[in-house]
């Protein structure tokens, strides 16, 4: 099967994840909250004022990266950065008033969502989807056989 086929399984996850991701948007983007945000509020939301370096590797994106999303998401207000009680060279990243708010946003829009994509599908087959993706998932952690 070619996997540019409308019916190849990397076509029809790459297609779901894709209207998935633009409906998320949509739901939450009067909070200012971008594509790729959502996963440094939910970090923050379950432990305010972490280290930059601690959600880089949390996030598994670059420092360089996460500096951009944050000044950006600073420049929005919904998160801002303080310097450590103990050490003043630490940058520590805490949430605003508006943040949390953005946060529970995200997850609500995440929970509609995930009710409107299972819609029609049995617990059963939940259960089989969740186990496939997981190996599906466990396959690309492989090294690559080159």
């Amino acid at each position: 099967m070619n996997v540019y086929e409308s019916d190849s399984i990397p076509f029809l996850l790459s297609r779901v994840m894709r209207i998935h991701r633009n409906r998320v948007h949509g739901l939450i983007q009067d909070y200012e909250v971008h594509p790729g945000q959502p996963p440094l509020l939910h970090h923050l939301a379950e432990q305010d004022g972490q280290r930059q370096s601690e959600l880089a590797d949390k996030l598994r994106v670059k420092p360089a990266t996460l500096t951009v999303m944050i000044n950006r998401m600073a420049k929005m207000g919904l998160l801002e950065r303080r310097p450590d009680p103990q050490d003043q060279r630490i940058s520590r990243v805490y949430l605003t008033d508006k943040g949390r708010l953005a946060h529970e946003a995200v997850r609500e829009a995440l929970r509609e969502m995930e009710q409107v994509t299972m819609a029609r599908i049995s617990p059963e087959e939940k259960l089989l989807l969740r186990r496939l993706l997981l190996q599906m998932y466990e396959n690309l952690q492989e090294p690559n056989p080159d």
